[in-house]
């Protein structure tokens, strides 16, 4: 199982150095989060730094033209030699709305038609079919040769979706070429809701297992004594808080037998209570939602709830600062047990 982390959480400056500091840790791939800086910038000059794989995780697809997301994935895929991954996201109303100035629609539909014109679009600058995509929320029927990048020397770079729910892990499973399954998570749900869902898109479109790459999205709360785990469980809560408050994330609650917390933290939220919020996470919520201990037991813990499913894993470790040696040793430890569990013949890397 390789492992991305997160790179210019805080912007782009500095990001270089950063990007050389956790590649020497040991990270396999780095990934940028769209808050509030540009997704694309760090990963421009990041790959001009490091040589591991870098992705978007997620850019929002909505408030951008599939266009634009094109050139950008297929300029991306042209810097870093063909290490790229284009992660999109959905976001929610309010902010595609309110925050992006953007049309909210059907989100599954609407996603469905972003990868299905990215799709036509990468096809096209490789010059196998027309310049022709349709849909309820975007057309695409012009194409000069000026404005036409050409083949990729390195091919097309892949297309992902973060996806949760199960009609958009389904939707997901049919068009796209992975899936990230967002953080708020659990065993069981993954087991019980995420898994079925990829089943069964996969069987809808005719594809097998091997055609959609499965990465798994963990939130880390770890540390080598009481203390660093201690502050770690603490900042972990407050995320824990943000996801649960939600609507969209109650089925992860709902599976756990917990469901009649969500309405209970969208009440503080809306009152402004992040510490409130944050207290009403519970010890059974944190290590079953998150993943907590000391880094050896992580990296079991990962293993054991993605394993079976994901060949990578992007790991959070929100509102704590975590010491180097620490993450370096939670690196080694998840690829120890993924080259020990290969070796027994078990999960699939």
């Amino acid at each position: 199982m390789k492992v991305d982390l997160g790179v210019a959480l805080s912007g782009p400056v500095g990001v270089a150095d950063q990007a050389r500091e956790l590649t020497e840790l040991g990270a396999d791939g780095l990934f940028t989060f769209e808050n509030a800086h540009d997704v694309f910038f760090p990963l421009v000059l990041a790959s001009q730094a490091v040589d591991a794989d870098l992705m978007t995780n997620v850019a929002m697809a909505f408030p951008r033209s599939p266009l634009h997301l094109a050139y950008g994935a297929n300029d991306l895929q042209l810097l870093t030699e063909g290490r790229f991954r284009l992660g999109l996201g959905s976001q929610i109303k309010p902010h595609i709305e309110k925050r992006y100035g953007s049309r909210w629609g059907k989100p599954v539909a609407q996603m469905r038609e972003w990868v299905q014109a990215l799709n036509m679009m990468f096809d096209h600058f490789e010059g196998k079919g027309p310049f022709d995509f349709q849909g309820e929320y975007t057309r695409h029927t012009l194409m000069t040769p000026n404005f036409n990048p050409g083949p990729n020397p390195h091919g097309r770079p892949p297309v992902l979706v973060g996806a949760l729910g199960p009609k958009m892990c389904e939707m997901t499973a049919e068009v796209a070429d992975g899936i990230l399954v967002m953080p708020f998570n659990s065993a069981r749900h993954m087991n019980e809701r995420t898994v079925p869902a990829l089943q069964s898109g996969l069987r809808k479109a005719g594809r097998t297992g091997e055609e959609l790459e499965v990465i798994a999205e963990v939130i880390v709360a770890t540390g080598r004594d009481d203390a660093e785990l201690a502050a770690a469980a603490a900042g972990v809560r407050y995320l824990l808080g943000f996801y649960g408050s939600t609507p969209s994330y109650k089925p992860v609650l709902d599976v756990e037998g917990w469901g009649e917390y969500q309405p209970r933290l969208n009440g503080l939220s809306k009152q402004g209570d992040w510490q409130g919020m944050a207290d009403l996470i519970t010890d059974d919520m944190v290590s079953t939602i998150s993943v907590f201990g000391t880094p050896k037991q992580v990296a079991a813990e990962i293993l054991d709830r993605f394993g079976p499913h994901a060949s990578r894993v992007c790991c959070y470790f929100p509102g704590y600062d975590i010491d180097p040696e620490t993450m370096a040793e939670l690196l080694r430890a998840i690829k120890d047990g993924s080259a020990a569990r290969d070796d027994l013949g078990g999960v699939r890397a």
